[in-house]
């Protein structure tokens, strides 16, 4: 399996990530177990998740996704065999959000309970809290990483702006960097990344880690009309993305799959894998089935003419 490095990092990791807001939401402890034991016999050893994973659901209070992969991993004794990625910064309830250093400090250690790990691979800031200064922050992450607790660093849904500010005042400081930063990117949604918030990262080697690299799953083909959203939890985010130019890219991904022998799903992840800057997308999986779309698309190699027709499909401005 090939292994990409995060940023500037020692973290060598699978070109899939696989997506953990799944675990304790959609799919139960026993369910998380077998996929998460299929995705390492694949040979793929990334993880995502985050202390909020699924805050959401009904009867969760936050943390259950950190919980079971801590299980997972106590059970299967296999730490050391997996690059574990979470987050801190989302609400998880009355004055307990942000990235203050005493939130910070909290959650980490609340954290590395759930996870039953002593050291966090990548930590990233979920969002961005403008109400703290980038130092504070920056700061407080040097001490967990002197202290062991913390590997490297990442940013997710920060814009160009303040990841460059971020940039600076890790430079100017002497504290560590954003080494990834994980945006909403994928076929449809493209203009959160493209342009200059691609350009710092690829100007700075920072690697960026997508998520909802499915589009929630509309670019798995499943939801071709209104009546298929009832197929999943997620299908009533499908209006946002079951439009002219939504149903024209799945004309193009079901074209390159048929050349290829593949499904829509593996496309997708293949064209982002093939980005400059992109070290690994992330995507979930509910089913083993699914997840064989997933360890299939680390396997599929598009040719230029495949990327060219894709691309010209997911232009906001192309034509019918």
């Amino acid at each position: 399996m090939e292994k990409r490095r995060l940023g500037r990092s020692n973290l060598m990791v699978s070109p899939i990530c696989f997506g953990g807001n799944v675990f304790g939401w959609t799919v139960d402890e026993a369910a998380s177990f077998r996929l998460l034991d299929a995705f390492l016999e694949a040979g793929f050893n990334f993880i995502d998740t985050a202390d909020v994973y699924s805050r959401w659901a009904p009867g969760n209070t936050g943390g259950e996704s950190e919980s079971i992969i801590g299980k997972w991993m106590k059970a299967r004794g296999n730490r050391d065999a997996v690059v574990i990625a979470t987050k801190v910064g989302s609400e998880m309830g009355p004055g307990r959000k942000g990235l203050s250093k005493k939130h910070v400090r909290e959650s980490v250690e609340a954290s590395l309970r759930r996870l039953q790990t002593d050291h966090i691979d990548l930590y990233q800031s979920h969002r961005d809290d403008p109400e703290t200064p980038q130092s504070e922050t920056l700061s407080t992450y040097a001490e967990l990483i002197d202290e062991g607790k913390v590997r490297a660093i990442g940013a997710s849904n920060f814009s160009a702006t303040r990841l460059r500010e971020a940039l600076d005042t890790s430079a100017k400081m002497g504290l560590p960097r954003y080494e990834t930063l994980q945006p909403l990117y994928n076929l449809f949604d493209r203009s959160e990344l493209e342009g200059d918030l691609e350009k710092v990262c690829l100007d700075n080697a920072i690697s960026v880690i997508s998520y909802s690299s499915l589009a929630s799953g509309f670019l798995t083909g499943k939801y071709r009309s209104e009546r298929d959203f009832g197929k999943s939890v997620r299908g009533g985010r499908m209006g946002n993305y079951l439009n002219e130019r939504g149903l024209r890219i799945l004309a193009a991904l079901d074209q390159v799959a048929i050349h290829h022998g593949s499904t829509p799903a593996q496309v997708a992840l293949a064209w982002l894998m093939a980005r400059p800057g992109i070290a690994a997308p992330i995507a979930s999986a509910t089913s083993l089935d699914q997840l064989q779309d997933l360890i299939a698309a680390a396997r599929l190699r598009l040719e230029p003419s495949d990327i060219e027709k894709l691309d010209r499909a997911g232009k906001v401005t192309a034509a019918a």
